[in-house]
């Protein structure tokens, strides 16, 4: 008859080699795991990226790049007719050069001109991100189409979206995507600002002048700063309260001789 001692002893044994089959199984599992997750991975798709997210992560900083220097600089990337205030070139977008003449507007189509500046200058990288995608989809075993076509940009209300006709077919095994457009979407406020900038260019080139209160009191998270400079020029600077994105830009209107 066993004693309970005995009983004890092989009741531990059991359990040790429980445990030991135990952490047996665990490793085996780690070692497969370890060998064959890179194919599985592959198979589910797990680092693969949605090719519209891809384009989208891939372009936005740069279209927001663009975006904060040219509303530094009065809509422009490049400023051909200036003026230096605070470090910055400042494109005049309603000028004259005689004393007491009302300024003439420079750039009319405004938005339109903002839009194919920040085209302009993404252009390489749209170029970039779509070779970038195909070459990605490439070495994870896709056979991969890529269709390049036009583009366009639009400033829209509390958003820049710029969209792509290229179109892009992936092949792998017996599955298939189709991808017919791209679109790539920041939301700032550039439209709401370059429409009050329009607003204010048409009094200066109007009456020479325009009063920046009225605008304050009709927008309340819109701060609008008018700097005069001594050789007759004006800056303004329009600024979002809630996020701080400013458009500045320069006018010269009835300006008066030296002295006056």
């Amino acid at each position: 008859m066993k004693t309970k001692r005995g009983e004890m002893k092989n009741n531990k044994r059991a359990q040790t080699t429980i445990f030991i089959i135990i952490a047996i199984v665990i490793v085996a599992l780690a070692v497969l795991i370890y060998v064959f997750y890179p194919s599985i991975k592959d198979t589910l798709g797990f680092e693969e990226q949605n090719p519209r997210q891809f384009i989208q992560s891939c372009l936005e900083q740069d279209i927001q790049d663009s975006v904060e220097q040219l509303s530094l600089q009065g809509g422009k990337i490049k400023p051909q007719h200036y003026i230096v205030y605070n470090g910055e070139n400042i494109e005049y977008l309603c000028y004259t050069n005689e004393f007491y003449e009302k300024c003439i507007m420079q750039e009319p189509m405004l938005q339109e001109t903002i839009e194919k500046e920040i085209q302009q200058n993404i252009k390489d990288k749209i170029s970039f991100c779509f070779d970038e995608l195909e070459k990605n989809y490439r070495q994870q075993g896709y056979e991969v189409t890529l269709r390049p076509g036009s583009s366009e940009l639009e400033l829209l209300p509390k958003r820049i979206v710029a969209n792509f006709n290229t179109s892009l077919s992936l092949t792998k095994g017996d599955s298939s995507e189709q991808y017919g457009s791209f679109r790539v979407v920041l939301y700032n406020n550039l439209y709401e600002l370059v429409s009050v900038t329009h607003s204010i260019l048409n009094w200066e080139a109007r009456y020479g002048d325009a009063e920046t209160t009225t605008y304050m009191s009709y927008y309340r998270d819109l701060k609008v700063e008018k700097k005069k400079q001594t050789e007759g020029s004006t800056i303004y600077i329009l600024t979002d309260r809630n996020n701080g994105f400013s458009f500045q830009f320069a006018s010269r209107s009835m300006p008066w001789p030296p002295g006056y």
